[in-house]
């Protein structure tokens, strides 16, 4: 598909495979209404046109804890698309008169049985998945378990076609399933816009700004924001202890630097997952001893699992200026009053991929959005000369 049809154009001037309906997991409610409002917007005047697109059902739980699935219309025939975060600890349930949240079994769990409640009966199934499950755990050393590898298996035999996820922190855990429908997608036209909105005066040249990758494993993340904005990169070289292991991992000794100065210079980092923030801040500091300007880190789930107080810290210090961090799972209260967190919605992004695949249209072009961002980055010179 062309990076330049419009969404109304794909409802209006191209045949649908089936009728599109969205499944909506307990966790992912807030970001598929807005998904949903995208899509029956483009859908108007259109023979799809509905009032929304979501179909009603739940996973009710009786007291001792056991749950099944209800979707209360039908949907045979139907492309349906099932929406599901993985990662939201803020929904709850009763078990023995004591309330427990979710975790990402209890949300796994939930999705199996809502795909069950479809009876086999849908035209096709589409999971969007933004955090898959089990990813973390993403290669075996020892004899460990390779949760998300046998979960998309699973899935697969269940009758799944196609998955779509968010910036998988191994997407090699495609290889799992090689017969399946996998997309990996990276929010990097969402993130530099919301960028370019939040912080009007940044400038986007080598001169001013530099893309610094926080170790290794991110450097292909990097790589692509570096070679699209044309500017240097650099990384960080985690030294870690291997002779011993401390919560599960090596420590960390030190942070060591490879690349240009970055002197004077705004630095923009991109990870997949911001857990602790413990490493990004001591890559920040690193930075700032080496007399960088501003710092912005981004992450595409920003989940702060040991809270909210050393970012605070840090952004008091002027260690960082400000966090990116999408919707793509869920965002607390507390998190989004704070004055040094940006949200980068995506929920036109996947309303774009869901109404492309409900027309048998190529994703290519929204996977790889170079030339988006491209056109964006020449708009704003424009306006600038």
């Amino acid at each position: 598909m062309s990076a330049m049809i419009e969404a109304e154009e794909i409802f209006r001037s191209r045949e649908h495979v089936a009728e599109l309906g969205m499944i909506v997991a307990e966790g992912a409610k807030e970001l598929a209404q807005k998904i949903d409002a995208h899509l029956v917007k483009w859908a108007a005047g259109s023979p799809q046109a509905k009032d929304s697109f979501i179909i009603e059902s739940e996973c009710p739980r009786f007291s001792s804890g056991d749950g099944k699935g209800l979707i209360r219309s039908t949907v045979r025939g139907d492309d349906l698309f099932f929406i599901v975060d993985m990662g939201n600890y803020s929904c709850k349930y009763n078990i023995f008169g004591h309330q427990n949240c979710m975790s990402p079994d209890d949300h796994y769990q939930d999705l199996k049985r809502l795909i069950q409640a479809a009876g086999g009966k849908a035209h096709r199934i589409t999971v969007i998945s933004p955090m898959l499950y089990g990813s973390r755990q993403h290669r075996r050393n020892y004899r460990e378990s390779l949760d998300c590898a046998v979960a998309l298996q699973e899935l697969q035999h269940m009758g799944v076609s196609n998955i779509v996820t968010f910036d998988a922190h191994d997407p090699r855990v495609a290889n799992a399933v090689p017969l399946m429908g996998f997309d990996n997608v990276t929010p990097s036209y969402q993130v530099l816009k919301a960028l370019l909105r939040d912080v009007p005066d940044i400038q986007l040249d080598r001169n001013h700004l530099m893309v610094v990758s926080p170790d290794e494993g991110a450097m292909h993340r990097n790589m692509f924001y570096a070679s699209v904005l044309e500017i240097d990169l650099g990384m960080f070289y985690k030294r870690r202890d291997y002779a011993r292991v401390v919560n599960g991992r090596n420590p960390i000794i030190a942070h060591e630097y490879l690349g240009s100065s970055v002197e004077g210079k705004d630095i923009f980092i991109a990870d997949d997952i911001i857990s602790s923030g413990e490493s990004m801040l001591e890559v920040a500091a690193e930075l700032k001893k080496r007399h960088a300007r501003r710092i912005f880190p981004y992450a595409t789930y920003t989940i702060f699992t040991n809270g909210l107080d050393s970012f605070d810290k840090a952004y008091q210090e002027g260690l960082i200026d400000g966090v990116f961090g999408t919707n793509l799972t869920y965002l607390s209260p507390e998190l989004l009053r704070r004055e040094w967190f940006h949200e980068v919605d995506v929920s036109k992004y996947i309303a774009y991929f869901i109404a492309a695949i409900n027309h048998d249209i190529s994703v290519s072009s929204i996977i790889d959005p170079h030339e988006k961002i491209k056109q964006m980055l020449a708009k704003r010179a424009q306006q600038q000369g």
